[in-house]
């Protein structure tokens, strides 16, 4: 079978050093444009590495870029993380298609901060979704659906790295072997039944000390580690990666409770607080102790005023 990969960075990557040692066909593989002053986009330097094809048109929406894909003669194209609008000609060229990796149980969470926002909101359960893409942002038929649990201290890292990351690699090899089979689903997305969130960035992750501390404790484990959750002290940003979640904690929102080797407590809107454990102020990224030291923080102080 003559396959196209085409992705970007270290899921990219993955996903074709799995196909290599498969011992499959790759034909070409697409990805984004260098950019200046950046190191090698990983997939890029494995496919060159190979000795494999590499194209990286600017836009999927030229008649060039269609002529590109066209050329290439594919059975499949096997889309691993591609941020870049591809129309429906492109991903139809293929003989067999496209089909795509989203790191969200399609039709919920799409968009572009998928795991994010489950995180934010508070769930306990996500998953990944290998689908046929449409012009449609995240819309296409389900080819193949894997859950996991987000576990009540799991950062955006954790549950990235260590399981939608690993799980959606094996995910896209089953998904080509039933494509091969003749045996892969379509299954029409009910968008009814789903929600569409944008950008989990900056703003989304300012802290309001104000909001009871699980709601706080959820965008903090959705942010780490990007972008990064955020207050300020005395006008300057703070940003908190690793934290806990304390339950009984007396005093204003927003306020200092106790400074130790352990962390800086501070008081949420409800009875709870959050214990910083690492943050990033101007030292770079130190021990939340470290940064109280520096920053002379003390009990009493206001954050985010």
């Amino acid at each position: 079978m003559r396959i196209v990969v085409h992705g970007q960075q270290a899921f990219g990557r993955a996903v074709l050093e799995r196909l290599l040692e498969r011992g499959e066909n790759i034909i070409a593989v697409c990805t984004a444009p260098d950019k200046e002053g950046r190191p090698l986009d990983p997939l890029k330097e494995l496919a060159v590495e190979k000795g494999l094809p590499v194209y990286q048109p600017a836009s999927w929406k030229t008649p060039e870029a269609l002529e590109l894909m066209q050329s290439l003669d594919a059975d499949v194209c096997i889309m691993a993380y591609v941020l870049l609008f591809v129309p429906q000609p492109v991903l139809d060229a293929p003989r067999l298609g496209s089909f795509q990796y989203h790191p969200s149980l399609l039709p919920m969470h799409r968009g572009p901060s998928s795991i994010n926002w489950p995180i934010a909101m508070g769930k306990s359960r996500t998953g990944l979704t290998i689908f046929w893409p449409d012009e449609g942002l995240d819309e296409g038929p389900i080819l193949l659906q894997k859950e996991c649990e987000i576990g009540p201290n799991e950062s955006l890292g954790d549950v990235y790295f260590k399981k939608l990351f690993p799980m959606g690699v094996d995910a896209m090899i089953e998904s080509l072997d039933l494509v091969k089979a003749g045996n892969a689903p379509r299954i029409a997305q009910n968008l009814d039944e789903g929600s569409y969130e944008s950008w989990f960035g900056k703003k989304q992750a300012e802290i309001d000390w104000s909001k009871p501390a699980a709601e706080i404790y959820n965008i903090i484990r959705a942010a780490n580690p990007q972008p990064g959750a955020w207050t300020t002290v005395d006008g300057e940003t703070l940003q908190i990666f690793d934290s806990h979640l304390v339950e009984s904690v007396a005093g204003e929102a927003g306020t200092v409770e106790s400074i130790s080797e352990e962390g800086v407590l501070v008081s949420a809107g409800d009875a709870g607080g959050i214990l910083m454990a690492r943050v990033r102020g101007p030292e770079g990224k130190v021990s939340a102790a470290q940064y109280a030291a520096a920053a002379d923080l003390k009990v009493g102080h206001k954050l985010g005023v």
